[in-house]
């Protein structure tokens, strides 16, 4: 099944060593074997570390993109549960194609059909509970523009957009195509929310919401086969509390 927002990742499994001959250097291997027990402890906690940043963590200028969004500790809060995969953008993607291509928008709010060339400053980070097939995936994104009259324009076009798909086929650029349809559940000056659903996804939902504050055009979408209103909503009032 192929999910919406979901990035695309490769990997490679390597070759396994060979094993030695049973029954020689039992002995000598021990004291090895119990080393490489104590360097793999340590590098696990090194990954895990890495992937659970502590709240004291590296910190960031105020009032920049990268303060505007949230950790994957306080994603995984948020959503309920542990989010241990996380990639970032600094630029918008290409635009998704859409049958019909009018839904352009729908299928693909964070790419460059909204977020169009004159952003000052663009970060958009996924988090998800597995880097194969995730069972949630949490997105924020946030464009920065040079005014606040050009953030509006690029507010106002996402909404046109959402508003004008009820439904469209969506192709991933792996080429996977998927029908999805959309509804708007609230709509203001400076707030959008609408959920997107798969057909015959098993309930797969992605659950989006959009706000406009100053120049900062953000989103954040919690996609899971479940109600995901509640946490991205929350998810974008934080945001939008931490634009300067």
């Amino acid at each position: 099944m192929t999910h919406e927002a979901e990035p695309d990742q490769a990997g490679a499994q390597g070759a396994q060593p060979a094993p030695p001959p049973a029954g020689t250097r039992t002995r000598r291997l021990r004291p090895l074997a119990l080393a490489a027990a104590v360097v793999l402890v340590a590098l696990i906690g090194s990954v895990v570390w890495w992937r659970w940043p502590a709240d004291d963590g590296p910190r960031v200028v105020a009032g920049t993109v990268q303060a505007t969004v949230l950790t994957s500790r306080e994603v995984s809060r948020t959503v309920g549960t542990t989010l241990n995969t996380e990639t970032r953008m600094s630029e918008p993607a290409p635009s998704t194609q859409a049958d019909p291509p009018g839904c352009s928008v729908a299928v693909g709010p964070a790419t460059t059909v909204v977020y169009q060339r004159g952003w000052t400053a663009f970060l958009s980070v996924v988090h998800q509970d597995s880097d194969t097939v995730a069972e949630h995936t949490v997105t924020q994104t946030v464009g920065r523009y040079a005014s606040g009259a050009r953030a509006g324009e690029v507010f106002d076009a996402l909404t046109d957009g959402i508003n004008a798909c009820t439904s469209a086929v969506r192709k991933a650029p792996g080429g996977d195509t998927s029908r999805w349809t959309y509804q708007v559940d609230s709509a203001t000056a400076g707030a959008l929310a609408w959920t997107a659903t798969q057909e015959q996804g098993e309930g797969w939902a992605c659950y989006r919401e959009a706000r406009l504050k100053a120049s900062t055009v953000l989103q954040t979408a919690v996609c899971q086969a479940g109600d995901g209103r509640a946490a991205s909503r929350t998810l974008a009032d934080r945001m939008a509390g931490r634009v300067k």
